[in-house]
């Protein structure tokens, strides 16, 4: 199944795309409304602000093809801030609504724990995904971030500590979202994106 990465203007899109093909996944970019309309399964990666992401989003009229998607079933997979946008809204840009596909609010990470919270980090799995299939209980991600989704957040299927506890992976249905960089983890990063791959196949 060809996967299209979606393009917003801005982001690690090469890096995540160099990552999938080399599992022998086909990629396109999904630049246009209609690209993101068409596709059986999505990729959302984000690096950067908020604010800056969702309005790339907006200015490009991908926000709504990316909701029919959603409602369609279409997998997606948000990768660090594109699990962000997932959510209804973040406190790096107040004025700005996300997706919506899930209620919670991303919130920053507290003031006592060095921030950007950037390096290698582990993994506690809260309940059983396909995303996590065959990850051990105690893998290292590369996180590279400042806000984050709540641990307790409905979708949530591991957590990571950095001063508070944050929604690490999420899934629920068709929706996927993990805020490390599994392109930039290694061989458990690729296992990650494989079974990715594998559910969506």
């Amino acid at each position: 199944m060809k996967i299209a990465v979606v393009d917003y203007g801005a982001g690690n899109l090469p890096s995540v795309e160099r990552a999938l093909r080399r599992l022998g996944a086909d990629t396109e970019r999904a630049a246009r409304p209609e690209q993101v309309a068409a596709a059986r399964a999505l990729v959302l990666p984000g690096v950067g602000h908020f604010g800056a992401f969702v309005a790339g989003l907006r200015d490009r009229n991908l926000a709504e093809p990316l909701r029919a998607a959603r409602a369609s079933r279409v997998p997606i997979l948000g990768i660090c801030l594109g699990l962000q946008a997932m959510f209804a809204c973040s406190e790096e840009a107040p004025e700005q609504l996300g997706l919506g596909f899930f209620p919670e609010r991303v919130k920053a990470l507290p003031t006592n724990v060095k921030s950007p919270h950037i390096g290698w980090n582990r993994l506690r799995t809260i309940r059983e995904s396909r995303l996590l299939r065959g990850i051990p209980q105690d893998a290292y991600f590369y996180f590279a971030h400042s806000f984050a989704a709540p641990a307790s957040a409905c979708a949530t299927v591991a957590a990571c500590d950095h001063g508070v506890s944050f929604a690490a992976a999420i899934e629920y249905d068709n929706l996927f979202g993990v805020q490390f960089h599994p392109e930039k983890s290694g061989e458990i990063g690729a296992f990650l994106l494989r079974n990715f791959v594998e559910a969506i196949a």
